[in-house]
């Protein structure tokens, strides 16, 4: 699936989608800055929590962190175990912030 841009995700959000969006990046990270309805699952913790997101596997995840690279291994992560539309946040909070 096709990694998704800042400007699409917030224009999604604008009219009114609620993607289901998973934060992989440290609690304290998410603690400081977050994007509305997302989930936080540290991207160390991500395996042990895959029963928790197995009625997901087949609707698109977004998944995201501060600038990309750990959100890009959640997403192989992910797409290894059988979930069909994970997409990355590209730049991550970064780029979300200034889109």
């Amino acid at each position: 699936m096709a990694d998704i841009t800042p400007t699409e995700l917030k224009q999604r959000q604008a009219n009114g989608e609620s993607p289901i969006i998973i934060d992989v990046r440290e609690t304290w990270e998410n603690e400081e800055v977050r994007i509305d309805g997302s989930r936080n699952i540290p991207l160390g913790e991500l395996p042990g929590k895959l029963d928790e997101l197995d009625e997901l596997k087949d609707q698109e995840i977004i998944v995201h962190c501060k600038g990309g690279s750990r959100s890009a291994s959640a997403k192989a992560f992910l797409t290894q175990q059988g979930f069909s539309n994970v997409r990355n946040l590209l730049g991550g909070m970064q780029a979300y912030q200034q889109a």
